[in-house]
């Protein structure tokens, strides 16, 4: 009876943590659909992969969204043209650079802005490093069980139809409603899924059992990364938990855990697997373990 009852309190939490930036994605999203046309996206997207790479390492900033989120804003933004290397690249930081993410680092951390910058700067290299990686690896976008949207927005940027008369601004906005509604209910049942699952592990794997397992910089890095992926914390609150490690671990350990737990966990593993073919997130999974191993290998050499 214990045991469920923590279960069933883990589970509440995590969910009543993500909901609210899950609506916050699932709006952005709508707008995004409503307002951004393709032909705008075209123009201001750099034809190069990695300057436009870096461009969706940065636009994150301006996003105040969880790992939760993240992933419909994604799809809306690749549906309407955005390179898949740019909006994986998005995908990844947009968690962690924003203002929200970093200053609750700062907070937690003793109002120290190292590790906030440490987050940040590991972060982008991670994300960069990947979302190359995946642009030579995947030629059209990976979406689940669908044509590959990119010919479909290639075509339509490419024809000179004449432009449609503009909806007014209500019908906008209740296009914008409708659309953020049915993104709700697409990727929530994968939310639920994946806190369920976050919870069960948390409540029947104890955290001490992996904690004994750090014995040296590559093994402790590792079950950092365990322990992000498992806990499933949202972005926002994971620093408390991960200063409360700076006993126990190393900085390149615990950068591990503050960059790995918002790009990879088990709440949006569930959600990107609504989204996009499980190939894809394979790649995509090994590629951020990767790099973000190595990564925090050369963070704990540097700052260690």
């Amino acid at each position: 009876m214990k045991t469920f009852l923590q279960l069933n309190t883990i589970f509440l939490s995590m969910i009543m943590e993500a909901i609210p930036f899950v609506l916050v994605g699932v709006i952005v999203s709508g707008l995004i659909q409503s307002f951004l046309t393709e032909k705008w996206i075209a123009r201001i997207m750099p034809r190069n992969r990695f300057f436009s790479t870096l461009l969706g390492c940065g636009i994150g900033i301006f996003f105040p969204a969880c790992e939760c989120g993240i992933v419909p804003i994604t799809r809306r933004l690749l549906g309407k043209g955005v390179p898949l290397n740019a909006g994986i690249a998005f995908m990844l930081t947009g968690p962690i650079i924003n203002p929200i993410v970093l200053f609750a680092t700062y907070i937690a951390f003793g109002n120290d802005w190292r590790m906030a910058a440490i987050r940040a700067g590991a972060a982008i290299v991670v994300a960069f490093t990947v979302s190359i990686a995946i642009s030579f690896l995947f030629r059209e976008l990976p979406f689940r069980g669908g044509v590959p949207a990119s010919s479909l927005v290639a075509a339509a940027i490419e024809q000179p139809a004449a432009a449609p008369a503009r909806p007014p601004l209500h019908l906008k906005l209740l296009d914008v409603m409708q659309h953020a509604v049915e993104e709700f209910f697409s990727v929530g049942k994968f939310l639920v899924l994946g806190a369920f699952i976050a919870a069960s592990m948390q409540t029947f794997i104890p955290t001490s059992s992996l904690i004994h397992l750090g014995s040296n910089p590559v093994t402790s890095i590792l079950v950092m990364i365990v322990l992000a992926f498992v806990m499933s914390l949202c972005s926002e609150a994971d620093a408390f938990i991960a200063s409360s490690f700076r006993s126990t671990f190393s900085i390149g350990s615990i950068s591990a855990f503050l960059v790995f737990g918002p790009m990879i966990d088990i709440k949006n593993t569930m959600m990107l697997l609504g989204v996009f073919n499980g190939r894809f997130v394979a790649a995509l999974i090994g590629l951020v373990t990767v790099s973000t191993l190595l990564t925090s290998l050369l963070v704990g050499r540097l700052f260690g």
